[in-house]
């Protein structure tokens, strides 16, 4: 019922609608209070929890006008094996936010936690729509079991999502310029790459001030339970890319959208889309650094572009 409330009370102000489409705001969206803001302080935890509260956009994804697709265009988009991996990957982050949300005493994180788990089921149900519409092919879904430490999920799910992001930011413009997939399908999923942005914001801004709050004798085990986080979500990944490998997938990101990018090419754009999105966003927010830092580092070993990244 708890949950029934906040979504009526988000739908309240900012009006219901049967909109399928979004597009990224035209201004920089700026918190309500102005001045410095100390990172685990109680500005803090408003800047960070507004920002994913008063952005929240209510599109549907029952009217999404899917746009047909020519044979070779469907054969492409049918024929990529990741459709089953993303509902169960959404299914799951859904699920573990939930659970997040169920257990966090502050009104206002829980809050942001649950409108965060709403919109990771809310990608889910767009996934679905898409299947069913363009009759995608996947396996059954796994028992989605509730997890039994929702702290420790909610951290590895935020991991996961960070890798996963940085790369898609980029896939994203490259499958749009390369016109791998018509515009029309590839703007049809903005609403979820812009809700990306918006998570991997919160959830390093949550990182932050709880690290912040932590007294001085616990930090030790809180780094390590975070270590030992990504650590689960990094082995999980290469497992996956092995995996996607051995089934024969041998479309490799850029090679597959038509453009012919160096590996330090392929990580400008990421790092430039990466830039440009979360710009959209209050400077005073923590950005998620995780993969950048040591991609811009790995991109220095690889010398100069050939050319600027498109």
């Amino acid at each position: 019922m708890e949950r029934l409330l906040l979504l009526w009370e988000h739908w309240r102000r900012k009006g219901m609608t049967d909109s399928a489409t979004w597009a990224a705001p035209a201004a920089k969206w700026v918190g309500p209070t102005r001045g410095d803001v100390r990172i685990g302080s109680d500005q803090h935890k408003q800047l960070f929890c507004r920002m994913l509260l008063d952005t929240y956009d209510p599109y549907k994804p029952a009217v999404i006008p899917w746009p047909k697709l020519e044979p070779a265009a469907l054969a492409r988009l049918t024929g990529l094996p990741i459709w089953g991996l993303a509902v169960e990957t959404e299914g799951y982050a859904g699920l573990r936010m939930q659970a997040m949300a169920d257990v966090t005493d502050d009104p206002l994180i829980r809050e942001a936690i649950a409108l965060n788990a709403f919109e990771e089921r809310r990608h889910k149900d767009v996934l679905a729509h898409m299947i069913r519409f363009y009759g995608i092919e996947i396996g059954p879904e796994p028992d989605y079991r509730q997890p039994s430490d929702p702290e420790w999920m909610f951290v590895r799910t935020g991991y996961g999502e960070f890798i996963d992001s940085f790369f898609a930011f980029g896939l994203f413009t490259l499958a749009k310029n390369s016109g791998f997939f018509p515009v029309e399908l590839v703007d049809v999923f903005e609403p979820v790459i812009q809700e990306e942005v918006r998570h991997n914001l919160f959830f390093a801004n949550w990182l932050a001030y709880q690290r912040a709050r932590c007294p001085l004798w616990r930090l030790p085990g809180l780094f390590a339970r975070r270590l030992g986080a990504l650590g689960v979500e990094l082995r999980i990944r290469m497992h996956v890319s092995n995996k996607i490998d051995h089934d024969n997938f041998t479309m490799k990101g850029s090679e597959a959208m038509g453009f012919d990018l160096t590996f330090r090419e392929l990580i400008d754009l990421c790092l430039t889309e990466n830039d440009r999105r979360f710009a959209l966003y209050d400077d005073r927010l923590v950005r998620p650094k995780m993969v950048a830092r040591p991609a811009r580092l790995v991109r220095a070993l690889f010398g100069k572009p050939r050319r600027a990244a498109p």
